[in-house]
């Protein structure tokens, strides 16, 4: 059993578990298994978790046991190649110099390699760890629906495209599993596709993720003319280097061997754009709120584990592409801290508690991304740890909602609802902690993350020229802390508190979801109250992460942090300013939402609207409304104008063609007439018309 727990076993048996479950409740789901449809997939997934805390564990152990000379941990990186998919020994001509160009430049050889590393362990386990729980809650949730089997194949089926995504070790098999995440996606959010508006909404989403993915396809295709080669690791023959990776460890070890100036602008530019559509960045944010359509746990899913952290998990990758370009870490940053306001803005005024929730995940990404911007170690860390307690406390509120729907009769509508807390304690109390967590609460995880954040965008702030731009996002950012308070308690107070609020489709009778709905709650809750601080305190997760070789390459060429003690000292005021405006927003939503007078909140509503801001900000500022004037209608009207010349032009064309055919046919039939008298007489003509012609 020793082969079981090696670390290449593990890594395969991660994604393979999923995908095995995924097809044996495909196969035998609704016939065989029945109402047990679930036990494959669920079963799966949480041995995948499984082997995912074992990997960390394996790689923590290995680091433990590699220090450099000065007792620092060594890096780490394990590649395990399964097959080979594609060699094309010559597919790029080499330079007319050969000593300009690295070993195997431009020999096109595309393997099934998955990586290990910490930031790829620490992804799958965040990863499973997420998807286990929602799996298990989906037992309860899922119960009695028509296609319970058909959802938990396509559960198993994202969970393994994933964390694919997240293992591989090429380019293009990532963006092969970047492509089947959409398809997932798609295939979820869509679920219930005998409603327009959940048909509808699948479409948008994987619509306004083409956009983002022709980028990205286009960021992959220019690697590859740039670099020759689409891995990211190194490979070696008997010692010897035959194909120098994009971030592998020869590149690693020297800057120079990254191209710069524009082109790497460039490169990373197309890539963000991927990420833009994949984790839901402004302009291609707006399909992640129509995705609420699809059942709760799906919503949980990809808002905090699979789909859109996708793109966040992307940029940290590609991390060492992006430091040899300042103006495209300025313009993550600047996107993630525009989307973080836009969502958050928004999310004040909704009334929908899961779309609520969804902008709240739109402005979270966005601050995952304004750390990432900074290009910095810290920065980075500060993004992934972000992602981290970000996905305990969002599927916890997601779940939440789902809780509470569940006893709701399906009503989300947060003016239609209203103390609940009597009726469900367990999801009442967790929820209150999940929403503790999301703003911020020391010392609950969401504070510990974000006051990393703040941290990475202060030392940015301090490098030469650069402290216009990251001292106003340190501002928004700060700002946008008091706005998670208010949206996020908003909601809270309305559903659990104030007047007892059920509507019709309750039958009226609200009760407390099934244990197995239950316990994932509670379990997500410990994780939202406890993850943070127990990482920041120990500073595992940091350490870990930072033995990552991408991670490593930016400590050693890019450092940052000059005076620890000067670094140590803003920590405490960042987080004391922090904590003073998550105390005050709190405040603030609680003296006007707490009782439940609804004179109150219309009285606020009034004063937003002074400016206007509340009709935009209920409107979403009209993003949609922009993109139906400006995209979705020129582009009907010109199908309409395409389909009307197909019919009327071409198939005219065409048309008169065999019309012509059928005229002449018209024509020559009379003489077809069976009178042999007559073609007789039609011979004698002929016959005088040749020999007047010959004869003349």
């Amino acid at each position: 059993m020793a082969h079981v727990f090696e670390l290449k076993t593990l890594l395969v048996l991660i994604p393979a578990l999923p995908l095995a479950g995924a097809a044996i409740t495909a196969v035998l789901g609704r016939r065989v298994l029945g109402r047990h449809a679930h036990l494959p997939v669920v079963c799966a997934i949480i041995l995948s978790f499984l082997a995912a805390v074992a990997l960390v564990f394996q790689m923590e152990g290995s680091l433990a046991g590699h220090k450099t000379a000065n007792g620092a941990t060594a890096t780490y990186e394990e590649i395990v190649r399964l097959w080979s998919w594609l060699s094309v020994p010559q597919a790029m001509n080499a330079a007319a110099d050969a000593g300009q160009t690295p070993p195997g430049w431009g020999q096109l050889k595309i393997e099934i390699a998955l990586r290990a590393d910490p930031l790829t362990a620490a992804m799958l386990a965040i990863v499973t760890c997420i998807s286990a729980l929602v799996a298990v809650y989906s037992i309860g949730y899922m119960h009695g629906d028509p296609g319970y089997a058909r959802f938990f194949s396509y559960i198993g089926l994202f969970v393994f495209s994933m964390t694919m995504l997240v293992s591989a070790s090429n380019f293009l098999l990532l963006y092969v599993f970047w492509e089947l995440v959409g398809l997932c996606s798609y295939l979820l959010i869509g679920f219930w596709y005998e409603r327009p508006a959940a048909a509808a909404a699948g479409k948008k989403a994987f619509l306004v993720n083409r956009i983002g993915d022709v980028g990205f396809a286009l960021g992959v295709f220019l690697i590859w003319t740039l670099y020759g080669t689409l891995d990211f690791h190194d490979t070696t023959v008997d010692g010897q280097l035959v194909n120098m990776g994009v971030l592998g460890a020869t590149r690693l070890s020297n800057p120079d061997l990254f191209i710069g100036g524009g082109v790497a602008t460039a490169v990373c530019l197309l890539l963000f754009l991927g990420a833009c559509g994949k984790s839901a960045q402004f302009p291609l944010h707006v399909w992640l709120p129509d995705a609420m359509e699809g059942p709760t746990p799906v919503s949980a899913l990809i808002h905090a584990a699979t789909m859109v952290t996708a793109g966040v998990y992307m940029v940290a990758r590609c991390m060492p592409l992006f430091a040899a370009s300042l103006d495209a870490q300025q313009v993550v940053s600047a996107i993630g801290g525009i989307t973080a306001l836009l969502g958050a803005i928004i999310a004040l005024t909704q009334t929908d508690l899961k779309r609520i929730l969804a902008y709240s995940t739109i402005s979270h990404l966005g601050y995952m991304f304004v750390a990432l911007g900074t290009g910095t170690v810290l920065g980075v860390v500060g993004g992934m740890f972000h992602l981290m307690t970000h996905a305990f406390f969002k599927a916890l509120l997601f779940l939440g909602a789902g809780s509470v729907m569940h006893a709701a009769g399906g009503v989300i509508d947060i003016r239609r609802l209203g103390g609940l807390r009597r009726l469900l304690p367990i999801t009442y109390l967790t929820f209150l902690v999940g929403c503790l967590a999301i703003a911020g609460v020391p010392p609950l995880a969401g504070f510990w993350s974000k006051d990393t954040i703040l941290l990475a965008l202060w030392e940015r702030s301090r490098g030469a020229g650069e402290a216009g731009l990251f001292d106003i996002l340190l501002a928004s950012t700060l700002f946008g802390v008091l706005l998670i308070d208010f949206y996020t308690f908003r909601p809270f107070f309305r559903v659990f508190h104030g007047p007892e609020r059920l509507p019709e489709e309750a039958g009226g009778d609200a009760q407390e979801s099934p244990p197995v709905m239950t316990v994932p709650l509670v379990l997500l809750a410990l994780g939202a109250a406890t993850v943070g601080a127990y990482f920041e305190w120990t500073h595992g997760f940091a350490h870990f992460l930072a033995a990552t070789p991408s991670l490593d390459y930016l400590a050693r060429h890019f450092p940052q942090v000059e005076h620890v003690a000067e670094l140590s000292a803003i920590q405490w005021k960042l987080g004391s300013t922090g904590t003073i405006l998550t105390m005050l927003g709190i405040l603030l939503c609680s003296a006007i939402y707490f009782t439940g007078d609804e004179r109150r909140a219309e009285r606020v509503a009034q004063a937003m609207n002074v400016i206007g801001l509340y009709t935009l900000s209920f409107g979403k500022f009209f993003l949609d409304e922009v993109y139906l004037l400006l995209v979705v209608w020129p582009l009907w009207l010109l199908a309409r104008l395409a389909a009307w010349l197909d019919d009327y032009v071409i198939d005219g064309l065409v048309n008169l063609c065999g019309l012509t055919t059928v005229l002449c046919g018209a024509v020559l039939r009379p003489i077809q007439n069976g009178l042999v008298q007559f073609y007789a007489l039609l011979m004698a003509i002929g016959v005088a018309a040749l020999l007047m012609i010959f004869l003349m």
